[in-house]
């Protein structure tokens, strides 16, 4: 138990640094806003939770608390998707709805391509 709280500690770092990372990447790199980060972290992380828990579960091994508890935890992030939705709504509704709308199509179909892909 104790080590599979350090794999899950060690990978929320890393997927919490990631994160940041990504947003920043978008955010001055490619000169868009933090939703389109968030967007993409979101489906990338879905993606990578579908194919992971494909290839590893039922086994929760070190491979699922590590990456998918700690890694892939931490790295999406319905948090700052929601507070992006609250910050659009009373300035873009159209905008909130869509992104709410993009974000729950994508990041499901991201794992069900992910889950697929571990199966081959």
């Amino acid at each position: 138990m104790i080590l599979n709280i350090f794999f899950i500690g060690i990978g929320g770092a890393l997927g919490a640094i990631l994160r940041y990372g990504v947003n920043e990447i978008f955010e001055k790199q490619l000169l868009l806003s933090s939703i389109f980060g968030t967007l993409f972290i979101n489906i990338a992380g879905c993606f990578l939770i579908g194919l992971i828990a494909g290839l590893t579960l039922p086994d929760k091994n070190t491979t699922f608390y590590f990456f998918i508890i700690g890694f892939l935890g931490s790295f999406t992030t319905m948090s700052a998707f929601s507070h992006q939705v609250n910050l659009m709504i009373n300035s873009n509704l159209i905008g909130a709805i869509s992104y709410i709308m993009l974000t729950v199509l994508f990041t499901i179909l991201a794992t069900y391509f992910g889950a697929v892909l571990s199966k081959q």
